[in-house]
């Protein structure tokens, strides 16, 4: 399914060529006779109300934001605004969460004012860029440098958010090799990001005013080279890189204090000034990084497992066994 697809969905739900956005007895391709008289004051006022109203039947469908509801009030102000070509030059924010997104179409680039895309929780396994708009923004919900990646969003000409958790991404080959120009914030969380290969793809070549990073919850396991890419990035302030397997180390939070020295924010968590302190100097002591790891895996009980089917006679014998693999 396309972003496309979704979209058109999406829009659907809101109901703009349908009562009370649309007036009574108009249709999608209903064009008002210059000679007829306009729709009353009181009843757009009406159809405003009953789009408001928390309890009419016509309020906001769940999970809509707020600027999808300016559209919907949009339509019954303005009814052409708010059709055709003029609805994907009303978008900046859009928000497409568990809609089983596969595909990044190029249908995208008709959102040509376009500052935010959450693309969260879909089926997403590649992203093509170049269906991108060039004006793009990433941000990450609930991170600590959200605000600050926000304002320095609304100082940058063009888009600059960009949130992908909770897809299939498994390289940064598609999405580097057009990257939106300014993009702020990249979010990549609960992903399939695997190994160490992925460093390369994170330097000022591709994102030169990156400002916060997620790439939480991932299988990354170098974290000495993955700090020498990150620490290129001057506009880093924002990092979240936990439930990989690099941050497993007792020492992981105190060596990317000091390899990073300007960032803000590590793992949603505040970096002050005495902990970049009592941090300082560790990123010269490699020997901080165990070279390996032991996992001890503690199973209670196992249930839903078929209970094998003993035979009637003593031959053939039949043995049934069971065995458990961990993905790291």
């Amino acid at each position: 399914r396309s972003v496309s697809a979704a979209f058109q969905e999406h829009l659907r739900l809101l109901g703009l060529h349908e009562f009370p956005c649309a007036a009574p007895g108009s249709g999608t391709s209903a064009r008002r006779d210059p000679g007829s008289p306009q729709e009353p004051e009181e009843s757009r006022e009406e159809r405003t109300e009953l789009l408001r109203a928390p309890r009419s039947p016509w309020a906001l469908p769940p999970g809509c934001s707020a600027e999808e509801q300016r559209l919907r009030l949009l339509a019954v102000r303005a009814p052409r605004l708010a059709r055709g070509r003029s609805v994907f030059l009303f978008f900046r924010t859009l928000r497409l969460v568990d809609q089983g997104v596969d595909e990044v179409d190029e249908g995208l680039l008709r959102f040509e004012h376009l500052e935010e895309l959450v693309l969260s929780a879909n089926r997403i396994r590649a992203m093509a860029s170049a269906n991108l708009p060039r004006t793009l923004t990433v941000r990450r919900e609930g991170a600590g440098g959200a605000g600050r990646a926000g304002r320095a969003a609304r100082r940058a000409p063009g888009p600059q958010v960009l949130e992908l958790c909770g897809n299939g991404v498994r390289d940064l080959r598609a999405l580097c090799a057009r990257p939106p120009p300014r993009l702020l914030h990249l979010g990549l969380g609960h992903n399939r990001l695997r190994g160490a290969s992925h460093g390369a793809f994170l330097t000022p070549r591709f994102w030169p005013h990156l400002v916060s990073l997620d790439l939480s919850f991932n299988g990354l396991t170098e974290l000495p080279g993955l700090l020498r890419r990150l620490g290129s990035l001057r506009a880093l302030r924002v990092l979240v890189l936990q439930g990989n397997p690099l941050a497993l180390p007792p020492a992981y939070r105190a060596l990317v204090v000091d390899s990073l020295p300007a960032l803000g924010v590590l793992d949603d968590v505040r970096i002050g000034p005495d902990e970049k302190h009592r941090c300082h100097g560790l990123a010269t002591r490699p020997e901080l990084l165990p070279r390996a790891a032991r996992v001890a895996v503690s199973v209670g009980a196992l249930r839903g497992l078929p209970e094998p089917h003993a035979p009637g006679a003593d031959f053939p014998v039949v043995a049934c066994s069971y065995y458990v693999t961990y993905e790291f």
